[in-house]
């Protein structure tokens, strides 16, 4: 989900402009997401080893959710950073 706005300011849903429940501070910026479902995607994608491109003949751009992903988060050295807030986001619904 690409928001333009301040990556070390809090997420905020673009259209309701109310503060993301799911959401974690690092320092690079912020883990969020809309659901523990989108978590667990940005869990898996952080998670792979491998992360297979769209192949060089496949035409046009493909944004999915992942691909929306800033880039320090999608950095293999930024790995254990990210999976350390996205654990403290689940910390946080186990503590609800």
């Amino acid at each position: 989900m690409a928001l333009h706005r301040d990556p070390y300011e809090s997420a905020t849903d673009p259209y309701f402009g109310v503060r993301l429940w799911l959401q974690a501070e690092t320092r690079h910026g912020w883990v969020w997401a809309y659901n523990l479902e989108h978590l667990n995607l940005i869990r898996r994608f952080v998670q792979a080893s491998l992360r297979e491109g769209i192949p060089w003949y496949d035409h046009g751009r493909k944004m999915t959710v992942v691909a929306r992903l800033p880039a320090w988060m999608q950095q293999a050295k930024n790995r254990d950073e990210v999976l350390r807030a996205i654990a403290r986001i689940h910390a946080s619904l186990l503590r609800s």
